[in-house]
């Protein structure tokens, strides 16, 4: 659950290594996922466009994507991704824990900066485009970790980390308002996208979920789509189909059993739900990601 248990739906994958957490990865919408469904993490994370265009969530806000854009995500902020029907969205994730810059470090940087960043207190989400103020600067530190992670040459782990250092330096400077503190609304929703990261592979409906917010069910349906902008069995089938999907292309289970530890029933319906998100059959899916 979240805001009072915070070790949740938040995304839990380690990025990188203990040693050298972070990572960059490239990814494509709708080549590698149809779309990325609301979370958040302790990790902060930077969605840089490479090529194409679609949209990304941050908050309460959709705002649209297009090349060069690059979006900040502190730590502890809701945030998703999806793609225009019919164009493709090029992106990198670089995701890293704030330790990696040396929060525990007993200095200044670490006390008026870097904790706070890790309890998000010191940066609001942003998106930063072409001509604005700090965004070459931004995308200068962004190019470099990534030739750095390219060629990986002796003491690169040095410069990718002097890179993000430089790059939060750029951000405090540009957006120095402290963020604001979570609404009811956006701690309760994010207590309900945890209880789907932690119960969506077993029974889970909108009865039980809306009695664990302690309101009716049709209040809680019209409060979840407003807040999401889709239906609460329309998330809860996405993040199922996610998981199936992920599983299909780094296992070699059985698609019944792939779709029964994601928390589908019937097999008829996974395999029509599938085809309908993906364009096609699980089996083809996996075959083309081999």
């Amino acid at each position: 659950m979240e805001e009072g248990k915070k070790e949740g739906l938040q995304e839990l994958k380690q990025h990188g290594t203990r040693l050298f957490p972070f990572n960059i990865y490239p990814c494509s919408i709708p080549v590698d996922f149809p779309s990325v469904p609301l979370h958040w993490q302790k990790s902060m994370e930077i969605i840089f466009i490479k090529k194409g265009n679609g949209f990304v969530r941050m908050g309460m806000e959709c705002m649209e994507a297009e090349d060069g854009d690059i979006f900040i995500v502190p730590p502890e902020n809701l945030h998703a991704l999806t793609g225009k029907k019919g164009v493709e969205m090029q992106y990198e994730n670089i995701i890293f824990d704030i330790d990696f810059l040396g929060s525990g470090a007993a200095d200044i940087c670490a006390q008026e900066y870097l904790v706070p960043l890790q309890a998000g207190r010191l940066l609001q989400p942003m998106k930063m485009k072409k001509g604005d103020e700090g965004y070459e600067k931004a995308s200068h530190c962004l190019h470099e970790a990534e030739e750095l992670c390219r060629w990986r040459e002796t003491g690169y782990e040095l410069g990718v980390k002097a890179s993000m250092l430089q790059l939060l330096w750029v951000l405090v400077r540009i957006c120095p308002q402290p963020p604001r503190a979570d609404t009811a609304d956006v701690t309760r929703l994010k207590f309900v996208l945890q209880c789907v990261e932690e119960r969506y592979r077993q029974e889970l409906s909108v009865p039980m979920i809306a009695k664990a917010c302690g309101c009716s069910e049709s209040h809680f349906m019209r409060w979840f789509k407003k807040m999401t902008g889709t239906s609460f069995t329309a998330y809860l089938n996405e993040r199922r189909l996610a998981a199936s999907a992920e599983a299909l292309r780094q296992s070699d289970e059985k698609v019944l059993s792939i779709a029964q530890n994601a928390g589908f029933a019937n097999l008829s319906n996974f395999n029509r739900q599938f085809l309908a998100r993906y364009g096609v059959t699980p089996s083809e899916y996996r075959a083309g990601s081999l």
